[in-house]
């Protein structure tokens, strides 16, 4: 924002406006917290290396398919952390107690009526959509 600014008297934010102007390939945004994002953290890595001792950035090139090795095991554990300690829906993590990319061999429709999530009378009365939990 600085940088943009007409009115700054910051020379760093100049000084960055000016290569920015320079090399039009350089797309500036913003991004939330790193949140143990792999590639925030890499980056952040990087800048402060380059900060500290004067290095240049390198063009590191990883593989796609690493990349996305990467992203389906953060994706994973972050279900998993979510899976083990959320409070509702225990009644699934009986029928499913672990985090997966694999098919379970259970049918969705077994699923719905073990844990009564679904177009149950018990599941419709618990939500008022159902004067009684009863089958008729």
């Amino acid at each position: 924002m600085a940088a943009y600014n007409p009115k700054t008297t910051s020379q760093i934010a100049r000084k960055n406006f000016q290569i920015v102007v320079d090399h039009p390939k350089i797309n500036i945004t913003w991004l939330k917290g790193h949140e143990r994002d792999f590639g925030n953290e890499k980056a952040d890595l990087l800048a402060k290396a380059a900060s500290q001792n004067g290095q240049s950035y390198t063009n590191i090139k990883l593989p796609k398919l690493f990349i996305r090795n990467l992203l389906i095991k953060a994706m994973l554990d972050k279900w998993k952390v979510g899976w083990n300690e959320v409070v509702t829906g225990r009644s699934v993590l009986n029928i499913i107690p672990k985090v997966s990319r694999l098919s379970m061999n259970w049918v969705r429709e077994d699923i719905i009526f073990f844990t009564e999530h679904g177009p149950s009378p018990a599941y419709l009365k618990r939500f008022g959509l159902a004067r009684n939990g009863f089958c008729t």
